[in-house]
């Protein structure tokens, strides 16, 4: 298989169902933001971290890939005019949006409560948790903003807003297994 089809050297590439958009297009910035944040996951799941969150993490990035796959996809290509699928694309489910919800309760259960927002950083890889938390955000806001002008199913949308919730507790759980400083937000008074 050639990596280059030469099919985008004038600015368009087609969606799963074969349907050509500009590269600059909503759905090509949401479903490449997704495979950014996809990145910035292999990049925490490199770290000397507890192997518990290396798994979850090469799960997490399966979703993602699935995500990716329901944001390339033509919605009018997808579905057959008597509501079967035409495409074979996967779905986020139900149990995926509550894996997050139940990990993100069990690292809270050791975490000290949090009485101020805290300023990113404080080790390495709890920085990388909190690009990768900001990056998935952005991939929020450019799903939603799609989800304005192509319906997208809302389990999709929600796994992303979990995800990013889920980003933030693993930066909290990492600096304590880290023993790094959390540093508190506290407005300087002028």
């Amino acid at each position: 298989m050639k990596i280059y089809t030469k099919t985008g050297d004038k600015g368009t590439t087609a969606l799963f169902g074969g349907t050509r958009v500009p590269k600059h297009h909503i759905r090509i910035e949401s479903y490449g933001t997704v495979d950014e944040l996809n990145s910035y996951m292999g990049l925490i799941r490199d770290q000397d971290i507890d192997a518990h969150y290396k798994d979850l993490l090469i799960h997490i990035q399966d979703r993602l890939f699935t995500v990716g796959a329901i944001l390339a996809t033509d919605p009018e290509k997808a579905v057959l005019k008597n509501g079967n699928e035409r495409l074979n694309i996967p779905k986020i489910s139900t149990e995926d949006i509550e894996r997050l919800e139940y990990e993100m309760d069990a690292m809270n259960e050791v975490l000290p409560p949090m009485t101020h927002f805290v300023l990113p950083g404080g080790h390495q890889t709890v920085s990388f948790c909190h690009i990768a938390r900001c990056v998935c955000r952005r991939a929020e806001r450019l799903a939603t903003s799609l989800n304005d002008i192509e319906t997208i199913e809302p389990n999709t949308l929600m796994y992303l807003n979990r995800l990013s919730d889920y980003l933030f507790v693993l930066a909290r759980k990492l600096t304590y297994d880290l023993q790094a400083n959390e540093i508190k937000w506290v407005p300087e008074k002028h």
